[in-house]
């Protein structure tokens, strides 16, 4: 799958750029134990670090990162980015006055009739200053960074078929869950995690476990539930 990012040419020594998933595991995963005790059942439990699906859902797919520090108190959003003004002195077209801004807002009315419809507060959006391409069949599957509720905001789903719509910007709207958050947004905090998906129609079929499926179910349950390598070691498939 390839994938093609294009920004303007004054903002490329300014920008981060979107990066594998899997470059971006954070610290507190690294550092995070494979067992801890419990409380409730007196003794040593295995944390999420022994689930190999957790992991794999935060490395698969590409980060789009914050291109600058952004510092939050309150409703107040403030920045310092010093980039070059688009420029007319290139064989490139000058695209046009794009938002300098990392940060923009839409209105509490653009959600009218969702469940997160909240009158008096609206959604912040971050900007993006790359194009992204795929290849034909594939669209791209925009979410909050996989398993990251350490971040005060929640990026909101879409899916962009970004085969056919990939000479503008695309950006990243997201709900702001933390009221009470006072600091700062580094450059390079993952504001969007993107999975190209082959658009295909999807075959729902329904059966019975019947006795043949039973006679690996319950073996491997029991499996399960004695040795904790098990999915890792004979069921997990690399991820390229």
């Amino acid at each position: 799958m390839k994938i093609t990012f294009r920004c303007p040419a004054e903002l490329r020594d300014h920008l981060p750029k979107p990066h594998l998933a899997k470059r971006g595991i954070p610290d507190w995963y690294k550092k995070m134990p494979m067992a801890a005790f419990s409380d409730d059942l007196d003794r040593d439990v295995q944390t999420v670090k022994q689930c190999p699906p957790f992991l794999d859902a935060m490395a698969y797919g590409f980060i789009v990162p914050l291109p600058v520090d952004v510092t939050v108190d309150g409703h107040d959003f403030s920045w310092n980015w010093d980039i070059p003004q688009p420029s007319d002195d290139s064989d490139v077209p000058n695209i046009g006055l794009y938002n300098q801004s990392p940060v923009g807002f839409h209105t509490p009315a653009q959600a009218t009739g969702t469940p997160y419809f909240n009158e008096g507060i609206g959604f912040v959006k971050f900007n993006c200053f790359w194009t992204i391409e795929l290849e034909p069949g594939y669209s791209l599957y925009v979410m909050h960074p996989a398993n990251r509720y350490d971040l005060p905001f929640r990026t909101i789903n879409g899916l962009v078929d970004a085969d056919t719509y990939n000479e503008v910007f695309v950006n990243f709207p997201v709900l702001w869950t933390d009221p009470d958050f006072k600091g700062t947004l580094p450059k390079g905090t993952p504001v969007a995690q993107c999975i190209a998906i082959n658009r295909q129609q999807h075959e729902l079929v329904y059966e019975d476990i019947d006795h043949a499926h039973a006679g690996k179910f319950l073996p491997l349950t029991r499996e399960l539930s004695h040795n904790v390598n098990v999915y890792k070691d004979r069921f997990r498939v690399k991820k390229l």
